[in-house]
């Protein structure tokens, strides 16, 4: 599968004659809608052995195909008056608590009301490094999954957050409560993840995907599912959600990968899912001093816990995670 960045060319020849459209083969080959496909091609972004086609045109054997994905135009991030929750903030970077709802960056359907729009809103530097709609920004979150994130205010804190990043110093933990019950108390998926093929919007394990790796420590199990502790080795969109769906236990509350059902029983509000960002541990990149960075579960969170365990204190408990030892034993293990 491709992996491109937009301003690249992607080329491939035809092998057979099939009966499949141009705008189809391109959205296949470059991983873009069928949409978005035939809009390169009416722009005259895609050639067919050097001459321009419709989208309809079915190529043959033989023929090649070269695509161009032109950069997107720069656009301007609006700084906004949202309030953020700042977790640890110095000269050289900021850790934000993020609420379940808000989306990360700027991006088409979601150009206002994010975390980059709100940072910029603070005012004070951000690192280039992330690029213009993705300033500072170490790594992301989902959506709707809440919990620690990590920006840089310069660029040699990117570059230094980034390699630890890569080189797995950074330790992020994260609760999760699935649907039934794994069949050991801890265990690792180890299994790629890519854009899947029959729908672009998710991801999927898929053969000669992108390497990705999670352990799972199961810390109670109760009548409909596991509070379990998920640690990542390596940081691929949708990693914990995919994985944990992979091995037919969806996170409670994630319509995208089969968890959604139910979520009333567990107290969960309507595109909630039950996943949170709750630990981050690492080395300030500048000062060497160990950052050991945590975020209690929000409100409906603990109200879910709360109904998932028959247990009501839990609503009120101002940390119900370590009730549950989630900080327990050495974050870098396992």
């Amino acid at each position: 599968m491709s992996d491109r960045l937009p301003g690249t060319d992607l080329a491939f020849e035809i092998e057979a004659d099939s009966d499949v459209r141009l705008d189809s083969l391109v959205a296949a080959r470059a991983e873009l809608s069928r949409t978005q496909a035939a809009t390169l091609i009416a722009n005259g972004h895609v050639s067919v052995s050097g001459r321009r086609e419709k989208a309809s045109y079915k190529p043959v054997a033989g023929e090649r195909v070269v695509v161009h994905v032109p950069p997107p135009a720069p656009r301007e991030i609006r700084g906004e008056s949202i309030p953020l929750d700042i977790v640890h903030e110095d000269d050289d970077l900021v850790v934000v608590n993020k609420p379940a709802g808000m989306v990360v960056h700027p991006a088409p359907g979601n150009w206002s009301g994010t975390l980059v729009n709100a940072l910029v809103g603070r005012g004070g530097d951000l690192s280039s490094a992330g690029g213009d709609e993705r300033p500072g920004l170490i790594h992301r979150l989902d959506k709707d999954t809440s919990g620690l994130l990590l920006v840089a205010k310069n660029d040699r804190a990117h570059r230094l957050l980034s390699a630890a990043l890569a080189a797995r110093r950074v330790v992020r933990r994260y609760a999760a409560m699935i649907w039934g019950h794994l069949d050991a108390d801890e265990r690792t998926v180890d299994r790629p993840v890519a854009r899947d093929p029959n729908d672009r919007q998710r991801m999927a394990v898929v053969e000669g995907g992108k390497v990705a790796r999670t352990t799972f420590r199961r810390l109670a199990r109760f009548d409909s599912g596991d509070l379990l502790r998920a640690h990542l080795h390596t940081g691929r969109t949708h990693q914990i959600r995919v994985h944990l769906a992979s091995i037919g236990h969806p996170v409670m509350g994630d319509d995208t990968y089969g968890g959604g059902g139910g979520r009333k029983l567990v107290a969960l509000p309507p595109r909630r899912h039950f996943l949170h960002a709750a630990w981050l541990r690492f080395t300030h990149p500048i000062t060497g001093t160990l950052l050991d960075l945590r975020a209690p579960l929000p409100a409906d969170l603990r109200s879910a816990i709360a109904a998932v365990a028959h247990d009501p204190s839990l609503r009120d408990a101002v940390d119900p995670l370590a009730a549950f030892a989630f900080y327990d034993n050495d974050p870098g293990a396992s």
